[in-house]
Order: C-alpha cells, then structure tokens, then sequence
C-alpha cells in the first residue's frame, strides 16, 4: 500500500520562502499593521503556489474562534443557469472576504442539523427556515440570511418574482401585443416561482386593461409546443410570456413546427437571459435577474453586524429586460 502522502504546512511554506512561520501566518492571514515588504510577500505567495499549500480550516477556526465556512442551502427546485450563476457569484463574493461557501440541499439534512454538522460563521438560506431552527442557529450564534421569493423581515433578501411578470407583459403591451398568454412549466417543483410570476403578468394585464393571460402548460416537447401555439394563434394571442427561457426555447421551437414565427404571430419573452438566449431562432427577449447584484446583497448582508438594518431589498435593480428580436 502505498504510504499517505504528508500534509504540506505553513513551517514547509516559511521553509521554502526563507521566512519564519508568524510571517507567513502574517501575510497568509492578511494581518493589518505589519510592516512586510512586497518582495517577502511574493516570495511566500510563490512558495504557496510552488507547494500547493493549502490551509487547514479546522487550525484556521481554532485560530480565530469561528469557521471561515458559509453554508448556502437550496430548496429542492431544479438547478438551472440562474441559480448556478447566483451561487457562483455569491461563492466569489465571499472568497474575496475569506469566507468559504459549502452548498447543500434541503432534502438531504434539516438546517439546524446541517449546521451542527458544518458549524458554519452563516448560513444563506434559499428555502423556508422554520421558527425552531432559526431559535437554534440564534442560540449557536450562526447568523441566517434568507432569500425569499415574497415577504419580508430581519436579514431577508426578496427576490422580485412578481415584478419579473410585470415587466413581461409590460413589455409586450409596450409594443402593441393586446392579448396575452402565458407558458407555464410543467415541473411541479416550481411552482412557487411560477405563481408569483403569473400574478406579476395578471396583474399588469388588469391594469392596462386587458384580459386576463391565456395560461397554458408548454412542456419542453416541440410537437406538443407546436400545438399549444396553434391553439394560441387561432384564439388571438399575439404575444406570450414564457415562465423562463427554456419554456421559451420550446415554443419557438414548437412555433416553427406549426408554420408560425416571431414576433409576426406571437411575440415570446423568456425569462434568465442564459448564455443560449441570444442564439435563438429568433434571438430571445428575456429578462436578466442579475445574479451578480443579488449576490453582492447577499454577502453585503452576511457581513454586516448582527443587529445592524439589512439592506432594503431591490426589486428592478435586480430584475431588467434584454430586448432582442423576438419580442
């Protein structure tokens, strides 16, 4: 059996740089006040890279008498191109302030067990916290930060999931679209997104004036798009606000199939703006969540001071139109 290789550490580091162990620890740790030249700091961040060292967390939370970890737990809703850039922008974010970010899902372990699992500095918390949980992570002095799709309250963030739908079928009665459908998911793991957004666009629909949205389920199926399209063709529908940009995809896709195009005989507007969306037949009109922004609130939030007032929680700053061709 081949012998365990040894863990490099920070004595190696000093080692191999030429400088003792505190002013690696110093620089490493990026200690205010010390007076180290730019020549010595890049000979120990040269050594760090020449060794692959990595520090230890567990040393790291003896060390400061807290974890460096912040767990961001996702409710069990299928991870597309939004979520994922959330996620990457808010796990950059907190790396540039030494935080490391560990996702988990909801399904696997209750929060409060996740976090005596983990002992994380916070928790970033995309799924409903219950009373008793939230009771446990302020007795542990594990700060939570909430993301929700609606409401409000200490340390949350709202995600403006009605406005998306607002700004949908604001956009096509802008350009001239009187009556309008919807296309919905046929994924039951998303319909809290899905009912906000559809309220945003029924409620924008109300007070122009115009009828209520013609809802229907798109599958991301092209023969049954096709049909769903027709059927939206022959009753007057001339523009379409699609749950996202893959339900987008399918009707266009459909549209072609059934002889229809955009924006002649149905205008689409998608929601996410994923890399795929300029590149569609014709490019999609979507809106952009901006993920980075959200991210930005988020860690903004995680590294205020407990008891400070969070940040009033945005809503078109975070939410805005890219216009392409197809609506």
């Amino acid at each position: 059996m081949a012998a365990r290789q040894r863990r490099i550490t920070s004595i190696d580091v000093a080692r191999e740089a030429g400088v003792s162990q505190t002013t690696v620890s110093y620089v490493l740790n990026n200690v205010p006040h010390q007076k180290i030249s730019e020549e010595t700091r890049s000979r120990i961040f040269a050594a760090v890279d020449k060794l692959g060292y990595a520090p230890s967390a567990a040393a790291r939370t003896l060390r400061r008498g807290r974890s460096d970890l912040v767990l961001i737990v996702l409710s069990d809703v299928p991870l597309g191109a939004t979520l994922a850039q959330l996620v990457e922008h808010l796990t950059d974010d907190l790396e540039r302030h030494g935080l490391t970010a560990i996702t988990r899902r909801e399904r696997r372990l209750p929060v409060a067990a996740l976090a005596r699992e983990l002992e994380p500095t916070a928790i970033v918390a995309f799924t409903a916290i219950s009373p008793e949980d939230r009771a446990s992570l302020r007795a542990a002095g594990i700060k939570l930060v909430s993301a929700r799709l609606d409401g409000g309250g200490e340390n949350v963030l709202t995600l403006p999931q009605t406005e998306i739908g607002r700004l949908q079928a604001g956009h096509l009665a802008a350009t001239g679209r009187r009556r309008i459908g919807y296309a919905a998911p046929d994924d039951p793991r998303v319909r809290d997104f899905y009912h906000l957004r559809l309220g945003g666009v029924r409620q924008t629909c109300a007070e122009l004036g115009l009828e209520p949205p013609d809802v229907r389920d798109v599958p991301l199926d092209t023969a049954t798009a096709a049909e769903v399209a027709r059927g939206w063709h022959a009753g007057g529908v001339d523009g379409v606000c699609a749950y996202n940009d893959e339900t987008a995809f399918a009707l266009l896709a459909g549209m072609r199939t059934a002889g229809l195009a955009a924006p002649g005989d149905l205008a689409v507007i998608g929601v996410d703006d994923i890399p795929l969306a300029p590149f569609a037949v014709p490019p999609l009109t979507t809106v952009d969540q901006h993920t980075q922004t959200v991210a930005g609130h988020l860690t903004e939030m995680i590294l205020r001071a407990d008891g400070a007032r969070s940040p009033q929680s945005p809503r078109t700053e975070t939410a805005g139109l890219v216009i392409r061709e197809s609506a």
